[in-house]
C-alpha cells in the first residue's frame, strides 16, 4: 500500500493502536483493548487486523509487532528514542538553555562594560523559551494511545 492511502487510513482508534504498538514493539489483542480502553477485544483484534493489513505491522504467535514506521502528520514532529516519543523542538530547546547558561557564566564579569551581552543573553533566552513552549504545545497535542 503506497504512503499516501496509508497516511490517509492510520486515525483515530486505529492510529491510537499504531501509536500504542510503536510505544510497546510487541502487543497482544487483550493488552491494546484494556491499554487503549476500547469495548471489546474483537474492537482491539479489528484495528491491529486494518495495521496489518496496512503492511505496518506483522502477527507472530498471537503478538504483533512494527513492521515498518510511518511518520503521520504529527509524528513528523516527534523522534522515537526506544520507546519514548520525543518533539524535535526538546532537542533546540535544550540546546538552547544550555549555551544560554554557558554563555551567561563567562560572560558574568562583562556585564555592565559590554551592553551587546546583554542582547545576546536575552535573545538566547527567549529562543530557549520559545523552543520549551513548542516543545510542551507538541506533547500536549500529540494523540495519546
Amino acid at each position: 500500500m503506497n504512503r499516501g492511502k496509508v497516511e490517509a487510513q492510520l486515525k483515530g482508534n486505529t492510529l491510537r493502536v499504531y501509536i500504542y504498538v510503536l510505544k510497546k514493539r510487541k502487543v497482544g489483542v487483550r493488552e491494546v483493548q484494556h491499554a487503549l480502553h476500547l469495548s471489546n477485544p474483537s474492537l482491539a483484534q479489528y484495528h491491529l487486523s486494518k495495521l496489518k493489513d496496512m503492511g505496518l505491522i506483522k502477527e507472530d504467535g498471537g503478538a504483533y509487532e512494527v513492521v515498518d514506521e510511518v511518520k503521520v502528520e504529527f509524528m513528523r514532529d516527534f523522534l522515537r528514542l526506544g520507546t519514548l516519543m520525543v518533539p524535535r523542538f526538546v532537542m533546540y530547546a535544550v540546546f538552547f538553555t544550555i549555551f544560554t547558561i554557558y554563555i551567561a557564566i563567562i560572560t558574568a564579569p562583562m556585564y555592565n562594560s559590554v551592553p551587546v551581552v546583554v542582547l545576546l543573553l536575552v535573545l538566547l533566552a527567549s529562543s530557549s523559551t520559545i523552543f520549551w513552549y513548542e516543545a510542551l504545545e507538541a506533547w500536549r497535542t500529540a494523540p495519546q494511545p
